[in-house]
């Protein structure tokens, strides 16, 4: 019987349990041999003593450095689970072996999708506003309580970004008959048009977007994207949904124009998590706030695992990995942390 590939499975930060269901985790033992497997982070001597002989490593991020890499001489691909690619790793040496670099960030997709369909719906009925107001006994009643709400259907509808949380968005976003523009600087205007969405530059689609979501990775290039200069162009009582990263707005800029009502937003992620609890984005009565809870649904997660074991299975069989996100010699190094700062606990 051939013997089966060995991959070493790190996934530290994240449980075993945690990304891979249980038919996902016995597809796993299946297709390879495993080395590690624990949710503890795995002792570098181990990683070092089976690092030669692995055609694979399954890593939440490299932490193994430059000669783990130059002893992995058989190694064919890196596997990440946090949902970026990883830091302090030589890509050129990876690009020159031919090693596949893939981030799970797809596997996101849809838990993110769903829950930024449920955002923009929140804000634009005001059903979190209303909620508040019946608890505290100070709601209004029928077509009064429906001032400042307005229906989806039909709307003009924008999205900063095209990758994959766009892309799963979109089928939910369909029957709703709204007319979507996209801007996104890393995707040329005609493979956008034959994905049959508009491309437009940043200032058209702010200005003309009724909702608005900002679906951009954090890159070099885009920190601040949405400057205040550009939120002060959206149109009043528009509803702006953020669910990448805070990287890509000027968050004081957009704390102040939702504070002043000038347009409603529904967050996901912020610039520090937790949240101060003294930050003004919390009693603003436009925003609707959610702590970075679009993407880890059990589901999800569950989903990193079937990737991983999918595109595993490919590289097995010496064929392309199809459902993981693939290092691009062009993007990678434009590609920033997706870290985010942490607050401090006493």
């Amino acid at each position: 019987m051939p013997t089966k590939p060995l991959v070493i499975v790190d996934p530290h930060f994240r449980r075993m349990a945690e990304i891979f269901s249980p038919h996902d985790l016995a597809r796993l033992y299946d297709v390879v041999e495993v080395v590690g497997g624990k949710d503890e982070p795995m002792p570098l001597d181990d990683f070092n003593q089976a690092i030669g002989n692995a055609q694979a490593v399954i890593c939440a991020d490299w932490r193994y450095g430059d000669e783990a890499l130059a002893n992995a001489v058989n190694l064919r691909a890196i596997l990440t689970v946090s949902g970026g690619f990883p830091h302090n790793l030589n890509y050129d040496e990876c690009f020159s072996r031919k090693i596949r670099v893939l981030s799970a960030a797809p596997a996101f997709a849809r838990s993110v999708a769903e829950m930024s369909l449920a955002l923009a719906l929140s804000a634009s009925r005001d059903i979190a506003a209303g909620d508040r107001a019946m608890r505290a006994g100070n709601e209004v009643w029928l077509h009064a309580g429906n001032a400042n709400a307005f229906m989806l259907y039909g709307k003009s509808v924008g999205f900063v970004g095209y990758g994959s949380l766009a892309r799963a968005l979109r089928p939910l976003i369909e029957p709703f008959g709204c007319r979507i523009s996209v801007h996104d600087p890393w995707l040329t205007d005609g493979y956008l048009h034959s994905l049959g969405v508009q491309p437009v530059d940043l200032d058209s689609l702010l200005a003309t977007s009724k909702v608005i979501f900002v679906l951009a990775a954090p890159s070099s290039e885009n920190r601040a994207l949405l400057s205040r200069e550009c939120l002060e162009r959206i149109q009043k009582g528009a509803v702006l949904v953020l669910v990448s990263r805070a990287h890509v707005v000027d968050f004081d800029a957009l704390t102040d124009l939702v504070v002043a009502g000038r347009f409603k937003a529904a967050i996901d992620v912020f610039p520090t998590e937790p949240l101060e609890l003294d930050h003004p984005i919390r009693q603003a009565a436009g925003a609707v706030l959610s702590a970075h809870r679009a993407g880890p649904t059990e589901e999800g997660c569950w989903e990193i695992g079937e990737m991983v074991v999918d595109d595993l299975e490919a590289i097995v069989l010496g064929l392309p990995p199809q459902r993981l996100q693939n290092a691009q010699p062009e993007l990678i190094e434009r590609y920033m942390t997706n870290t985010i700062r942490k607050v401090a606990k006493a």
